[in-house]
């Protein structure tokens, strides 16, 4: 089984050569609800980070007396690849975290212990993919102007990246070429890990990032004399995806057809300010003279349906 995972993973990361630039949207918290202590607690953990930065945070602990969480498993919509690979390694890790845990049920309570009748829940992570015709330019200028004045600091305000997104894309619908939605559960433990691999794995699809507002943090200034540009005559794509991780279960369907999209891109945008915990939206390309070619899409992006 090893083998055959391993050979798929390297099967399903051919990247392009000439990658195009792109823009990103996004922020979150991955912190644990306060809980009373009982003994000791440690733990708890955050979601941050910037361009070129990286995330930080954790949420640690062991476990007492064996396995203090109940068996969650993956479900999957759409073609599975490294979404379904990372949702599953972040299972088997916690797994195997519990039954190490669980050599250790007999021995005394200590503050490195963690309470796990109150850990959270596990989260729900998406991610919904959007190729649409170059012609859409008017949804690069709307993630543009978004990145400029969104407020990607708190819930509030990444509700409402979220919300504008989904929007401008449903707005388009003529002009959707493919798509993908995959979603999964995780263990709350692993969620931040998760999601951060996941955004990892769709930034290094991008040669940098020419707009940028990720938690607070703004890059390129929005002046006119940035290096942002709209699609042309040459480019013949535009790819959105969006990463969500929310607190409560949630459903889409596989986006094989326009009326499946539409249906999922509602589901997502309706997710409310308190369930959301983290969100990244990143598109491409953005840069002047960028583009992206049907040989492009379908080498950085193989798991693209067409609709």
């Amino acid at each position: 089984m090893i083998p055959v995972i391993l050979t798929t993973l390297f099967l399903i990361t051919p990247q392009s050569s000439n990658a195009a630039q792109g823009g990103r949207i996004g922020g979150g918290s991955f912190r644990a609800p306060s809980i009373p202590r009982t003994g000791g607690y440690g733990g708890g953990g955050s979601y941050r980070g910037g361009y070129g930065g990286g995330y930080r945070g954790g949420y640690g602990g062991g476990y007492r007396g064996g396995i203090g969480f109940p068996f969650v498993f993956p479900f999957f919509f759409g073609g599975g690849g490294l979404f379904g690979f990372f949702i599953l390694m972040a299972i088997a890790g916690v797994l195997v975290n519990a039954f190490r845990g669980g050599s250790s049920a007999n021995q005394p309570f200590n503050q490195t212990n963690q309470l796990t009748t109150n850990a959270p829940g596990p989260v729900t992570l998406i991610e919904l993919q959007v190729g649409l015709l170059a012609s859409a330019k008017e949804l690069q200028m709307e993630l543009r102007a978004l990145a400029e004045k969104a407020d990607t600091n708190n819930s509030t305000g990444l509700q409402r990246v979220l919300e504008d997104t989904t929007l401008a894309l449903l707005r388009q619908p003529h002009l959707w070429v493919y798509s993908n939605t995959e979603t999964g559960e995780v263990p709350f433990n692993s969620a931040e890990n998760t999601f951060n691999r996941l955004s990892i794995t769709e930034r290094s699809k991008l040669s940098s990032e020419v707009t940028s507002n990720f938690s607070g943090e703004l890059k390129n200034e929005f002046h006119p004399s940035s290096s942002v540009g709209e699609a042309d005559a040459a480019n013949e794509y535009i790819v959105v995806t969006i990463l969500a991780a929310s607190k409560n279960h949630i459903k889409l369907s596989p986006t094989n057809s326009s009326e499946k999209l539409q249906e999922s891109l509602r589901i997502l945008g309706s997710i409310s300010s308190s369930d959301l915990m983290a969100l990244e939206v990143i598109w491409q390309p953005e840069g002047i003279g960028d583009k992206l070619t049907s040989e492009d899409l379908l080498t950085s992006y193989p798991n693209l349906e067409h609709l």
